[in-house]
Order: structure tokens, then sequence, then C-alpha cells
């Protein structure tokens, strides 16, 4: 069985996230999407709470397989987890140009780390590669519509939260 690892602070998840997510499993038997609190971060969410906004989305309003995704908070190195869930494939997001020179720096150094974990970069469909939850918090507090960026579980948490 083949495992890949999919970190990121999905705050919150999006449909560009969710892309990823269902090209992930096209690959790999199965998938750990793993959340964590970066320390240069500020986030809208508490790693709790984005644990169940990842869950709500991908199960309860998308009816994701549950057998086939594993949703954990970690607080440790990428490729430990992969160790620890027998992954040797990090899955990462790409968006735009922007992205890719951070994604390279830290694909690299998690090559250093662990030469046998591979990283593997998935983009979203064109439709969903402009979305960011960076973007989607600010349309949500200048009180616009979000539904075609993340689910519905996602809009009531982010409404709830303001």
């Amino acid at each position: 069985m083949k495992t890949a690892i999919y970190p990121g602070t999905f705050d919150p998840i999006t449909y560009g996230h969710i892309d990823v997510i269902k090209k992930s499993l096209k690959i790999f038997d199965r998938l750990v999407i793993a959340t964590t609190d970066n320390i240069n971060k500020k986030y809208f969410f508490s790693s709790d709470e984005r644990l169940l906004i990842i869950k709500n989305s991908l199960f309860k309003d998308l009816k994701f397989d549950k057998k086939r995704i594993k949703v954990i908070t970690f607080d440790t190195l990428t490729i430990n987890l992969c160790k620890k869930y027998k992954a040797n494939v990090i899955i990462r997001g790409l968006r735009a140009v922007s992205d890719f020179e951070y994604e390279f720096q830290l694909a690299g150094m998690n090559k250093k780390l662990n030469s046998s974990i591979e990283t593997i970069f998935l983009m979203s469909d064109i439709e969903n590669q402009i979305i960011s939850s960076k973007f989607v918090k600010e349309i949500t507090k200048l009180k616009g519509n979000i539904n075609k960026f993340v689910t519905k579980s996602t809009v009531k948490m982010l409404k709830n939260k303001l």
C-alpha cells in the first residue's frame, strides 16, 4: 500500500487543496493530510479547529473515503511523519510560480534530511489556482461570497468565527 503525506496549514482548507487531494488519491492508496502550526505564521483557526474543518469538508461535505485518508495535526518534521506512516512521498501543492521557490527549497531540505523521501508537486485545476486561504479569510471578513472557494461546512465555520 503506497502512502503519501500532504502537509500544510490549511487555514482553512480550500477547493485548491481539495483538488490536490483528489489528484493524490489517483496516485496513492492512502493519504495522510497533516496540519501544523508554522512558527512563522499567525493563524485564524487553531490546529484543532483546522482538523475539524478538514474532516468536515472531506468526509461530511464531499463524502471522501475515510479508509483512504487520515487527517492529523503534527508538530514535528514532515520527514518524521513519513517514517511514522511508512510514506516515502510528500505531496505539495503549487498555485503560481511565486510558490515554487519556497517549495523547491523545502523539498531540497527534506531530501537532505532523508534521501529516501521524494516530494511531488501537484497543481490544482486552473479554476482553483487563484484560491488562497488568505483571500478566503479576507473576503469573509468583508462579507463577500466564498461559496466557490470552500465547502459548505467551511463557510459556516468561517462565518461563526467572525
